[in-house]
């Protein structure tokens, strides 16, 4: 799952960010609201993280911009604007919930939680790949009944190959995907990460399901 957070205090956002991403979401980080607006249009994101008062442009804006563009993601607004009328202003220009600051950030873990469920309300929790079963509610792999423990950044991987498996995905596109915009492309880090998550999953095992095709990306192959 990937998230945009949009906060230009940098403290609460490495905060913030470093929670999430322990919690296997990949979050891109933004710290204004003309780059935050950029972002949030491209459409990229399972649920953006908004402060309302940014440089340049507000969160209130980026929100109505983004359900101008109809992109649907769910926006959780986390700010200290705590009033009734700021909370009815924030909910009603199209956010999906709200978060007044000073937070928890065990409750702030959980509205995301709820976020993303209802979101995916209508699909199923769990990715497989003929024995292999990934339950992204959990975040917890198994093969065969067996579990398989996971870094966050080998989840990240798993789930994202799983959702397109049977289709190849290139190097840079997986790179995307579980990498905030900070990452160099050109490191071999992914390589390393697949060869790791394919002795996890596929060692010992007859059926080979992460494969490589070669000058091309990745695929979770069940045929």
């Amino acid at each position: 799952m990937k998230i945009l957070l949009i906060e230009d205090e940098k403290k609460v956002a490495s905060f913030i960010k470093k929670g999430l991403e322990q919690e296997f979401y990949t979050v891109d980080a933004v710290f204004d609201g003309k780059e935050g607006l950029t972002f949030a249009l491209s459409g990229e994101y399972d649920l953006m993280i908004l402060d309302i008062m940014l440089p340049y442009r507000d969160g209130i804006t980026i929100l109505r911009e983004v359900r101008k563009a109809k992109i649907d993601t769910p926006v959780l607004f986390l700010t200290a604007k705590d009033t009734v009328p700021d909370k009815v202003t924030g909910l009603d220009s199209g956010a999906d919930d709200y978060l007044a600051k000073p937070f928890a950030f065990e409750e702030l873990l959980a509205r995301v939680r709820a976020l993303i469920r209802r979101k995916d309300a209508e699909k199923s929790v769990l990715l497989k790949a003929l024995d292999l079963v990934l339950d992204t509610q959990r975040h917890i792999a198994e093969r065969n009944g067996t579990e398989i423990q996971l870094t966050p950044k080998e989840y990240s991987i798993l789930e994202y190959l799983l959702k397109n498996k049977n289709k190849v995905i290139s190097r840079t596109i997986l790179t995307e995907h579980v990498y905030d915009f900070h990452f160099d492309p050109d490191t071999n880090v992914i390589d390393v990460y697949i060869n790791k998550l394919r002795n996890k999953i596929d060692k010992g095992f007859e059926k080979q399901l992460l494969n490589t095709v070669r000058g091309v990306g990745y695929v979770i192959r069940e045929d």
